[in-house]
């Protein structure tokens, strides 16, 4: 679920901000700082979520998070105008990001061993599920102005206090309280952040870093802007881009669990490459042909398959794979954030791009794609994993072993 809200908050402010342009004349400029705004404390949120995590407990951390989350839709659903609309993005923002690297670590942890990527692949299902869930929301109330947005930002705070409620009851992950058991007894060195930058870690921290932080820029991209495209350079309206991003997402999904099958099989890296081939394609169309109705439904039913098997889901994979459960919270906080860092600036800048020429938009998203694509082929698929072999081995055994099996941290 911290997928499913993240997604979902992206998008539902991508939408609601169109839908307050008439209401409260929100202007090109104020749509792209609440949109860096909210990217940015997404990243701030995952910067501290993920330490604290790894220090305190993957429970404690996400209960608290999706609090904060909770609290921020509160605030965007009574908003009374543009003014408590950034306290809000500020909450909400905090709490999602800083909400993600303990939970996608507990999946991690808590998954049968051989089937950790499967079921953290699966967490992308319900990012797409947030992505849908959105948008149906644009398809029913985009006809409603403010009173739209609102309807949209109170299904946030439903959800978000849902999750909180049934968040209370899960345990805490038995690898994290065994591993901080060995902490304690000074077999494993406590200085995560220390750590994850040593010789051992750090050429994995970039790697995984860049290749989020650069293929997310096409992903957070078509999640705030697709509307803006549809309405403000293709002409059409509100409903007519939600029922066009769903048929996008629809495809979304069934290449998610097609994912699922192949990401812990030898197939992994063909599926990625093939998708990185299609995702470029994708961008290339509108970028070649021109930003109309047709190009942006050919583009998001290329990209809503192909950015799966060759995106997100695969850092959610490596993320967990390349670091051990001491630092696995840390390192995805500092490749998290780094990537909302990142999007936050495209994002900034992203209406005057858009502007000045929306093929040169394209044009820079299919580059983006390609260079994500050599990095995760060329670099991060030749490196060796941490969690199976620390799952194979036990949390329990003698340093020395740990070492043979890569799971030592000094």
């Amino acid at each position: 679920m911290a997928s499913y809200l993240d997604a979902c908050a992206i998008v539902t402010t991508g939408t609601a901000l169109v839908l307050y342009q008439d209401s409260w004349g929100i202007t090109g400029a104020q749509f792209g700082q609440l949109s860096a705004l909210l990217t940015i404390m997404i990243a701030v949120g995952a910067l501290v979520g993920g330490p604290l995590s790894d220090r305190f407990g993957r429970k404690r951390i996400f209960t608290l998070t999706i609090a904060l989350y909770a609290l921020g839709a509160l605030f965007l659903v009574l908003a009374p105008g543009v003014g408590l609309l950034y306290l809000g993005i500020i909450f909400i923002g905090f709490g999602a990001g800083a909400d993600l690297p303990p939970s996608l670590a507990m999946i991690a942890e808590a998954a049968p061993e051989g089937d950790e990527g499967k079921m953290v692949t699966f967490s992308h299902v319900l990012w797409m599920a947030g992505i849908v869930a959105a948008h149906v929301f644009g398809l029913f109330v985009g006809d409603l102005g403010a009173e739209g947005a609102r309807i949209m930002y109170g299904h946030l705070l439903l959800v978000s206090l849902l999750v909180l409620i049934l968040r209370w009851g899960l345990p805490e992950s038995q690898l994290w309280t065994s591993r901080m058991n060995a902490v304690s007894s000074g077999s494993v060195d406590a200085t995560s952040l220390r750590t994850v930058f040593s010789k051992r870690y750090l050429p994995a921290l970039v790697a995984i870093g860049l290749f989020y932080g650069i293929t997310n820029i096409a992903a957070n991209t078509n999640g705030q802007f697709s509307t803006y495209l549809y309405v403000n350079v293709a002409g059409s309206d509100v409903r007519m881009a939600a029922s066009m991003n769903l048929v996008g997402l629809g495809v979304g999904v069934l290449a998610t669990f097609f994912l699922m099958r192949i990401v812990d099989s030898r197939y992994r890296m063909i599926g990625f490459a093939l998708g990185t081939v299609a995702a470029v394609f994708a961008a290339l169309v509108p970028a070649l042909i021109g930003v109309t109705i047709i190009t942006l439904v050919i583009f998001g039913l290329i990209y809503g398959i192909a950015g799966v098997i060759s995106g997100e889901p695969l850092f959610k994979v490596w993320s967990q794979e390349l670091f051990p459960t001491e630092l696995r919270g840390t390192a995805q906080s500092i490749a998290i954030s780094f990537t909302r860092f990142v999007a936050a600036g495209v994002g900034l800048v992203t209406p005057g791009i858009i502007e000045y020429g929306a093929d040169v938009l394209f044009y820079f998203l299919g580059a983006c794609l390609l260079t994500a694509g050599c990095i995760g082929f060329f670099w991060i698929a030749r490196m060796p994993k941490v969690l199976q072999g620390e799952k194979e081995v036990g949390v329990h055994a003698p340093a020395s072993v740990r070492g043979e099996a890569g799971a030592s941290v000094n």
